[in-house]
């Protein structure tokens, strides 16, 4: 065991860390990331030293120009054969190679409590923005395949059963709206990370008045904290980015299993680019769609990790815990996943080939049932009554093997003398869907003009 001259702390104690201790404390492999984050709240604070005295012009020049070289280092990959603490220590370290004793300035008047606190809130904001641009490419990726489709039938499904026939452009936009209420929360998770932490210290604050104001100004913050005991120990942001990923990460998984159905033999709707696509060691047939497999599986880790987050939190006392440096690897993690997830599904929808003959072929009367039952309303019959009407109707039906509107006008009428007349004005799928006018509807009218709303929310 030796004793690391890199560490931020140590002076009261004798003996090193243990080394079965230095390998679960050290946070490097997972907070090297941060590096952008760190060198810029360095800078801002550096500002703020010297405008409280405690750093001189040229100190605070000799800080800003090291830290340039710092940042120099990191993006050539320092932090990729580095061996400290964690990010902060390296950071502290660079510079100090550079600027010499001039760095142990650095660190007055602030904690990593409240540094780390800081750069989490940074990453997790930009983050979000970079989520929410992958998101948005995925609703225009939706909703180009929803135009092409507009005039294309489908049968819609509950209970994965045929239902009623819709408009593909109507199944695509179903997919939408999802994504446009993801990036409402990311929106709302983004503003609430936007409040500063610097300057909080380690829990009671820092010891110089630094101006806390100016400090947020200058980093993008929207606020300051109100509380250093809450500021440092705060990680309901983290936890909120994760929760609006991984509801995220759920609704992509929606979509890539209706596409796993859709693209089926046994569907055939639409066709998977053959990039999105791989094979099978065994059958030289085989194309299996992974991509959407593995967008899949993965919304499952995403829950994971929210899940651990919540439980690493719910008994930890006020203040900061080191069990929140925990939290810090499924931060990254779900963000990472969520945003590689949907750039990923924007390839698989935009590379999607429909099949309009396939559902075409897989429309059937049946599924006109429920418009049948309301044309027998129109004719005056309570909806109860009508679909009992068309129940038994359909059952007959099965029993001679026919289609709904292929039923014998006798047989028909045997069961209500309102039936035969009703069937000849039931129509084809093109007209159910066009019967549905109302806001939300099928009919093109109405599902154009979703269209609209739609590629006005998502506008690059």
């Amino acid at each position: 065991m030796t004793k690391d001259p890199h560490l931020l702390w140590g002076g009261r104690f004798a003996e090193p860390m243990d080394p079965r201790l230095d390998r679960l404390n050290r946070s490097l492999p997972a907070d090297r990331r941060l590096w952008r984050e760190d060198v810029a709240t360095n800078r801002a604070w550096v500002a703020a030293l010297e405008a409280v005295g405690v750093l001189t012009g040229a100190e605070r020049a000799q800080l800003e120009d090291g830290l340039d070289a710092v940042a120099a280092q990191l993006e050539a990959g320092a932090a990729e054969r580095a061996d400290d603490e964690d990010i902060h220590s390296l950071v502290e370290r660079l510079l100090g190679e550079v600027v010499g004793p001039l760095a142990g300035k650095l660190h007055t008047g602030r904690s990593r409590n409240d540094q780390v606190a800081t750069d989490l809130r940074l990453w997790t904001m930009r983050a979000i923005a970079r989520l929410d641009g992958a998101l948005a490419a995925l609703g225009r990726a939706l909703i180009a395949q929803g135009r092409a489709g507009l005039d294309v039938l489908m049968p819609s499904y509950t209970h994965t059963q045929r239902a009623q026939p819709v408009r593909f452009a109507h199944w695509a936009l179903a997919h939408v709206w999802p994504l446009a209420r993801d990036r409402g929360r990311l929106e709302d998770a983004r503003r609430r990370a936007s409040v500063l932490p610097l300057g909080s210290g380690a829990i009671a604050g820092s010891g110089f008045s630094v101006d806390r104001v100016g400090l947020a100004a200058r980093l993008g913050f929207a606020a300051v904290s109100e509380n250093s005991i809450d500021a440092v120990g705060d990680r309901d942001f983290a936890i909120e980015a994760v929760f609006a990923a991984s509801l995220a990460g759920m609704h992509l998984s929606r979509l890539a299993e209706d596409l796993v159905l859709f693209s089926s033999a046994e569907f055939g709707f639409v066709k998977v680019a053959e990039p999105f696509t791989t094979g099978s060691s065994l059958m030289p047939q085989k194309r299996n769609p992974d991509a959407l497999e593995l967008v899949r599986g993965r919304s499952a880790q995403l829950l994971g990790r929210l899940v651990g987050m919540m439980a690493a939190m719910k008994a930890l006392p006020s203040g900061y815990q080191k069990d929140l440096q925990e939290n810090n690897a499924a931060l990254f993690e779900t963000l990472d996943a969520a945003c590689a997830g949907a750039e990923l599904m924007t390839g698989v929808v935009q590379g999607l080939t429909l099949q309009p003959a396939r559902m075409a072929a897989a429309l059937d009367a049946e599924m006109l049932a429920t418009d049948l039952a309301d044309l027998l309303v129109r004719g005056g019959r309570p909806f109860r009554e009508a679909h009992e009407l068309v129940g038994a109707l359909v059952r007959r039906a099965e029993a001679l093997g026919l289609p709904i509107h292929r039923v014998p006008a006798a047989e028909a009428a045997a069961l209500s003398p309102e039936l035969p007349e009703a069937l000849g004005r039931l129509g084809d799928a093109e007209a159910a869907v066009e019967r549905r006018r109302a806001a939300g509807g099928t009919a093109r009218a109405a599902v154009e003009v979703q269209i609209d709303a739609a590629a006005a929310l998502f506008a690059a």
